[in-house]
């Protein structure tokens, strides 16, 4: 596989070339706010939730594109939340959890197997329990025998693809909880956020002012360390890095400053960071994506800029990009939604079709085997 950043600005292989409609789901993002919220009001989250008051902790299950919408619930209410917030990818619920906690099991399918042993779980130890996934599943007769809230998502295409469907609907729960602020009027303006982001990464507008194309430009024949500044914008890294992984079956790691500058940030002295001026054929060499977000720690920033000067004098390029907007959902969608238009951009370069995920396939049925 080569890398002809030309294909960018040729609609007929934008086209032929993505045959699963990656772009189009990526384009779709601001529908899916507005359908998640719509889903979760018509099902009465804000009713049922906020009649049982504010419980001990949350707990989100779910496995991949599902999963990062509880790491976004937690970076969206911030430190300020009352209560702990915890992601969980596992089969099992800790030991910890009980009756005055709330789980919320996400399950793009509805038959995720992790998901729902989790949920099944959560009822026998008597946890408040909120479920989201597509109608006539098996999750959601988990939670209607439990008697429990659903939430009934309209689930089509990639799950990856579709992280604002599953993802409001969390946001509104947290909200009817005293969690975080969110009204309609913040929901629509996350929405149009995502539709100016759509307008200025859209097919037809070429290379050179196209931000999702070029951000692909910059990622290509390097590997990148994508971390961010605060821990919103470290979520808006590990979503980067994953779209990466699935879209573009391209390498990238994720981090989170300070963390970051106490491991990673010795690659900077490493081979990956070496680049030969006079090879004929350029290497693969490291590149520092940084996200910045509005809230950072005063000595995180001090760190942020350490870094990127760093990497500066070691010829390792970098890309910074700033989080846009007051709420901190709106800035985690300026983050997000470049970067999944990114990595669908660099998949198509390279001449990879971002939808299919066999390797993921293939590593679920041997598993099942």
């Amino acid at each position: 596989m080569t890398w002809e950043p030309e294909r960018l600005d040729d609609q007929r292989h934008l086209s032929e070339g993505d045959p699963g409609g990656m772009l189009l789901a990526v384009a779709a993002s601001a529908a899916q706010v507005r359908t998640g919220h719509r889903c979760a009001i018509e099902a009465g989250v804000v009713e049922r939730l906020s009649a049982d008051g504010r419980p001990r902790a949350v707990v989100v299950a779910g496995m991949g594109g599902s999963a990062i919408a509880g790491d976004i619930l937690a970076a969206v209410c911030g430190n300020s939340a009352p209560l702990p917030i915890v992601t969980l990818r596992s089969y099992q619920l800790p030991g910890w959890v009980g009756a005055t906690d709330l789980v919320v099991a996400i399950s793009w399918t509805g038959e995720t197997e992790e998901t729902l042993a989790v949920a099944t779980e959560a009822v026998r130890r008597g946890c408040t329990l909120l479920a989201l996934g597509p109608a006539g599943s098996a999750l959601e007769s988990v939670a209607t025998q439990a008697s429990a809230v659903h939430v009934p998502l309209p689930t089509r295409g990639q799950p990856r693809a579709n992280l604002w469907l599953v993802t409001v609907p969390l946001i509104v729960a947290a909200a009817s909880l005293g969690l975080v602020r969110l009204d309609e009027a913040m929901v629509e303006q996350v929405a149009k956020s995502l539709e100016d982001i759509a307008h200025r990464c859209r097919p037809s507008s070429e290379s050179f002012v196209n931000p999702g194309k070029s951000l692909a430009m910059e990622l290509a024949e390097s590997v990148p360390m994508i971390w961010g500044s605060s821990r919103l914008a470290a979520v808006a890294a590990c979503r980067m890095a994953g779209q990466l992984n699935a879209s573009a079956k391209y390498p990238a790691i994720p981090g989170e400053l300070p963390e970051a500058g106490h491991n990673q940030v010795a690659a900077l002295d490493g081979p990956l960071a070496e680049r030969d001026i006079f090879a004929e054929t350029p290497g693969r060499s490291l590149r520092l994506v940084m996200l910045r977000d509005l809230e950072e720690h005063p000595q995180v920033a001090r760190a942020r800029e350490a870094a990127v000067r760093l990497a500066h004098d070691r010829g390792v390029p970098v890309t910074e990009l700033a989080a846009d907007g007051a709420h901190p959902l709106e800035r985690l969608a300026s983050l997000v939604g470049l970067g999944d238009y990114a990595s669908t951009y660099l998949a198509l370069g390279y001449g990879i079709d971002p939808t299919p995920v066999a390797a993921i396939s293939e590593i679920k049925a041997r598993i099942s085997q």
